[in-house]
Order: C-alpha cells, then structure tokens, then sequence
C-alpha cells in the first residue's frame, strides 16, 4: 500500500477531508469509485434475476420474460421486497438484541439510567405495578413477546405506539403487520422462486414491513437505549478528525446496537482500566465517535464526558480516521462497518474485535457480546486493546542495570529499542478538522423542553411562516450521488436557504455536521426568516437526531406536531429526504416513511426502474394510498425547489 493513489479520490462536501484522504498511501473506498464507475444496466433497473439455475436471466425489449415466465414487473419488485425484508431484518435483530440487555439488566438490577425514560414508556405499555426493575422487565417483555409472534397475529403494541389516524388509515388498507421476525421470514419466502408473481401484493408487503421496521426497529430501539444509557441532553460537542487525541488509547466503535457498550463504557474509566493505559504510556482511554452507534453515544454524550469526547464521522469517514493511525482498536457490533477497513487496520496494526457475529470481519477477533459474562468480557477487551497499544504506540522501557555496565549489552538494548521506535504506526492526524461547536443531544424530549415543554412556540413559528415547513434528511452517505456527503450537505444548504428548518438523523448527519451546518454560526447560511429564529434562540438551522435509528424520533415529532394540529401526517408541510440513501435498510426505512404517508426524495433510484408498475405505484399511486410517494432527483437546487412546492402546497391546504 505505498501506491499513490490520489488522482482518483470520489468528490467529497468536506473539503479538508477529501485533500486529507487524497494523500494517504493507501487505498479507500474513496479511491475505488472510479474503477467501480461502470454499472450494470440491468442490476440498476432491478431487471436480472438470479434465483434459479435457468438463469441468471435478464429482461429487455427483445426478451421481455425470463425462462420461467417472469416479467419485468415480477422480477423487480420481487428483487425489492427481498432487500426491503433484509433490511428489516436488520434492525429487527438491533430492537431484538437491545430488549433483551434491558431485560437481562433489570433481571440482575444493573444500573438503569434513564428512570423517566421509563416511566413513559409504561404509560405507553399500561404497566403499572413493580418497581423500576420489574417495570423494565415487562417493557422488555411486551417488546420480545411481540417480535415473536407468528405472522397471521398482529403485533399489540402499534396500536399503542402510533398516531391514531395513521393506525386506522393502516388497518382500512390491511397493512398492519403480525410478528416482526416472521414478517420478514414471510417476506424471504414470498420472493423466492416461482411462488408470488403480483407486483402490487409484493409492494404491500413492502408497506407492512416498513410499519413493523419504523415502530419496532427505529422508534422502540430508541426508547429502550433511553432507558439504559440515559436521555440525550442537548449540549455542544466537538465533532471531526480533531477529537482523536493521541495522548490516549483510541478505540473507534462501530456499529448500531449501542446497549452492547453499557458495561465497557464504564470500565474504561475505572482507576484500575486507566491504570493499564497509564503503564503502556497512555493517559487513559478515548472513545473515538465513528458510524451510527457512535452518532448515539454522542447524541447522549452528557452521561459519558469522561470517555467520549466527539464524533469523527461517518461511515465513509472510517477509513481517513483509521489512516490517521492513531486508532488503536476497532469494536464492530453491526454493519457500516466497511470491509475496506480490514487492510488498513492490519497495516497499521489496529486490532479489530467484533461482538456480534453477523458482523464478524474476515481478520478480526469474533467475541460475542454474552450479557452474563459483560464483566469479564470487557476486561478481555480493555487488555487486548493494551496489549495492541503497546506494540503500535507504547512506551519503550529501558533498564540499563541489566547492561551490567558492560558497553556490548548496552549497545544492544539501545538499538533493540531504536528498532521498536521505527516499527511504531506514523501517526497522520488532523487537528483542524472539524469543529468544536457543533449542537447535539436533540431528541422529541429535548427539544420540546427547550420550546417550554410543547410544540406550540415551533408550530406558531411555522404558522406565521417565520418557518415555512420541515425536511428530515436522514439515512446514509455513498459515494456515487454526487461524492461523499456531497448530495446532502448541498440540499441542506438549499433547503435552509429557503427558511425550511432540517432535521437530521443517520451517516447524513455526520458529514453534514462536519461541514459545520449544525453550529450556531451556520444560521447565516439559512433564509431571513429562518437565520432570525435561529440567532434569537441561539441553535443551527439544522438540527441533529443522531443515528439513523432516530428516524423514529422524527416521526415521534411529527406525530405529536399533527396531534397539536389535530391533523393527520401527510397534511403536515413535512417532507423528507434520504439523499444519499445506500443499504437496504435505507429501503427499510423508506417504507416506513411511505407508510407514514410523507413525501420522500431519493437522490438515486432503487433498483426497481425495470418495472412500470413499480416505478408508477411508488411515484404516483401511492399518494392516494397512503399519502406518500417517491421523488428521485439527484439535483439539490432542483430537489429543493421540488420540497419546498410541496411544503407550500400544504401550507396552503392548511389555509397557513
């Protein structure tokens, strides 16, 4: 890896970052874009399939069905239904595996942190008796017992978790889904080979996994970390490749499932853990902010200032912050974890261990996270990451008494040592990078406190059109709609400028907020209007959620908005975009928007312009089904025009 490579660096938002990645002597996936720019026709309009040994078959004007009579129509959206299934799947097992930390702490009364937490969700859940142990045990419970419930038996708590008007638009359409798990199991068998060929059933299917991923997945994954790690608390916290102190051993995180860090994050800062650091020439321990699970720490970073110090960036980040050398150790729990990351983490001699095994990396340690054994297992951790410091970075001890004060041995031990100092990982940091400002801790409580403790002063603002409307930019970052963070970021600026407030919630956030649109200065990018209500209050015009698991706070902001309005979701002037969407849970997450009935912007298509059915359901029909519907565009200045009409259209609905 001592090519050069950067004649060939992707686009990125963060200007520094893409001069920074641009020069390293290594390759990233920055770098493999444009050995990766031809794309397959068919794989982009969803119109190959590969299910059975006939094929792989592939549709076109001459050849309009596959071997075994698959339309175009069939094939697409039976290639999507599958990656909507995988996706949620996805978060599913992160909802699944965060219950059952709640239930195992409150089963060994473990430390609960977020009380009020709680308490509110019992008032969701009608529990009333125990104390705060028990009550914690049968929230987990109700969630688990719901998961678990075969398809044919409709999940209990959607109606107790949605908006009254969206469940019943969802009943009269028959897309209230049964368990979770068995919603996807159903899905995975609906698409596989000559069994479902009606596109539109597969496209419901599509809706009701998206109302089990959005309520389950996003929504409950966020309450349930609420009550074990703490409520986010807005503050200002350092945010880019700046937070990585050398001083100390870095451990970058990466990830979704947050619960699984409870134990370790307060042992790293136990005397004995910054002990061991102290010995191997560290001053402690830092947890270096990096994907979505990182967005969350940071997002309740008030509870955990001893260790956490801010967030680098996103997933498309992880590499420049590796390359800087100064990460000593990577936890990976879930995806986002690239593969691109195993080469450089073994030339610099990161020591990679991953907790869950379905994100088990090829070179990497596989410790799966055992509640019951969390003690030692973090210990385990805290040596290893120690043991890896001290070969990478640590301080090298002489003891000359053991020269016998003869010259020979002297001369050895002195040039032992020279060797070891020349073995030690470059470090290749950037100070600058980034921002020391950046608001975060913003949730559906801390935001509403900040207002006074209703959702009137907002709803006045947007009323009196000082706020012409919300957009939630949300989901991923690729590197193909534009560059890196380069959609995003640019809509943002374009939305704001129209006084349209942004909320933000996943790897979006992290590029955006590095590009420093989340400090209190970005209100001179925004409209008069908007800029005039962001100085008075003293907040960005754009606001940070967190993970891309926070997408369920969004909605739990829209709900309560339209509740005060007495109106139902599509009638609010809210639009939403997942500008730089990538994985299939991305897809996951659309469908629930589509469900909610929002209108939501896609800079790049899925892979379903194959199918006409498809593409005129998702774009057009759907707006009478559900209120929602698909814009793809991958022009910021003409997206923005596209929302704020819509916005507009709905202000003007609501006679504001």
């Amino acid at each position: 890896m001592n090519n050069c490579f950067g004649c060939n660096t992707c686009k990125s938002a963060d200007k520094p970052l893409e001069e920074f990645i641009a020069k390293l002597p290594m390759e990233t996936s920055h770098h493999r874009v444009a050995s990766q720019s031809t794309k397959c026709n068919f794989g982009l309009q969803g119109v190959c399939c590969r299910l059975c040994s006939n094929g792989p078959c592939r549709i076109t004007p001459d050849a309009p069905r596959g071997i075994c009579g698959a339309n175009a129509d069939t094939i697409v959206t039976r290639n999507f239904l599958r990656a909507v299934a995988s996706g949620s799947g996805c978060y599913i097992h992160i909802v699944e595996n965060t219950a059952l930390n709640l239930k195992n702490t409150a089963k060994t009364k473990g430390k609960i942190k977020g009380l009020r937490a709680l308490e509110r969700l019992c008032n969701i859940f009608g529990i009333t008796s125990g104390d705060a142990y028990e009550k914690a045990e049968k929230v987990a419970d109700a969630v688990i017992s719901d998961l678990y419930k075969p398809e044919y038996v409709k999940m209990e708590l959607v109606e107790k978790l949605a908006y009254k008007p969206r469940f019943e638009k969802w009943k009269e359409l028959g897309i209230l889904p049964g368990g979770a798990k068995s919603e996807v199991f159903k899905g995975v068998v609906k698409c596989s080979t000559n069994l479902n060929s009606d596109p539109v059933d597969m496209l419901v299917d599509c809706l009701r996994l998206g109302i089990s991923t959005g309520i389950y997945g996003l929504t409950l994954t966020n309450l349930l970390n609420d009550v074990l790690l703490g409520e986010p608390e807005l503050r200002t916290a350092p945010v880019g490749l700046r937070v990585i102190d050398p001083e100390y051993i870095n451990i970058m995180i990466t990830g979704h499932q947050h619960s699984m860090f409870v134990d370790l994050q307060e042992r790293l800062i136990q005397p004995e853990s910054v002990e061991k650091a102290k010995a191997a020439g560290a001053k402690g321990f830092r947890l270096v902010g990096c994907t979505c699970v990182e967005q969350d720490l940071q997002l309740r970073g008030s509870h955990y200032t001893e260790v956490f110090k801010g967030h680098a960036g996103n997933n498309y980040t992880s590499e420049a912050i590796l390359a800087t050398g100064a990460i000593d150790a990577v936890l990976s729990e879930f995806n986002c974890t690239l593969p691109g990351i195993e080469p450089i983490c073994e030339e610099l001699k990161i020591k990679q261990i991953c907790l869950d095994s379905v994100a088990k990396k090829s070179n990497a340690e596989l410790m799966e996270f055992d509640f019951a054994k969390r003690e030692q297992q973090s210990n385990e951790i805290i040596n290893k990451i120690v043991e890896a410091y001290s070969a990478r970075r640590g301080k090298v001890n002489i003891d000359l008494s053991q020269a016998n004060g003869e010259w020979k041995p002297l001369i050895d031990m002195l040039v032992g040592a020279y060797n070891t100092i020349r073995k030690d990982v470059p470090l290749n940091l950037m100070p600058e990078h980034g921002n020391d400002n950046t608001l975060t801790g913003v949730s559906e409580v801390s935001l509403k406190e900040f207002l006074g403790g209703r959702w009137k002063p907002l709803i006045d603002l947007i009323l009196a059109g000082e706020i012409k409307g919300l957009a939630g930019v949300v989901g991923c970052s690729n590197l193909t709609a534009g560059g890196h963070d380069v959609l995003s970021v640019e809509l943002t600026k374009e939305l704001i400028a129209k006084d349209i407030l942004v909320l933000t919630a996943g790897c979006s956030s992290g590029g955006i907020e590095n590009c420093g649109l989340m400090t209190p200065d970005a209100a001179k990018l925004a409209g008069p209007k908007l800029r005039a209500v962001c100085e008075k209050l003293g907040i960005p015009p754009v606001l940070n959620f967190g993970p891309c698991l926070a997408i369920g706070r969004l909605e739990i902001v829209a709900t309560e908005i339209a509740e005060e309005l007495g109106v139902d979701l599509p009638q609010l002037p809210l639009v939403l975009s997942a500008a730089q969407w990538l994985e299939e849970q991305a897809l996951a997450d659309g469908a629930f928007g589509l469900a909610l009935g929002l209108p939501l912007h896609l800079g790049l298509p899925p892979f379903i312009t194959g199918s006409k059915v498809a593409v005129k359901i998702l774009t057009e029909d759907m707006k009478q089904l559900t209120g929602g519907q698909v814009i793809i565009n991958p022009d910021a200045k003409e997206t923005a025009d596209i929302l704020e009409k819509i916005i507009m259209e709905k202000r003007s609905a609501l006679n504001i």
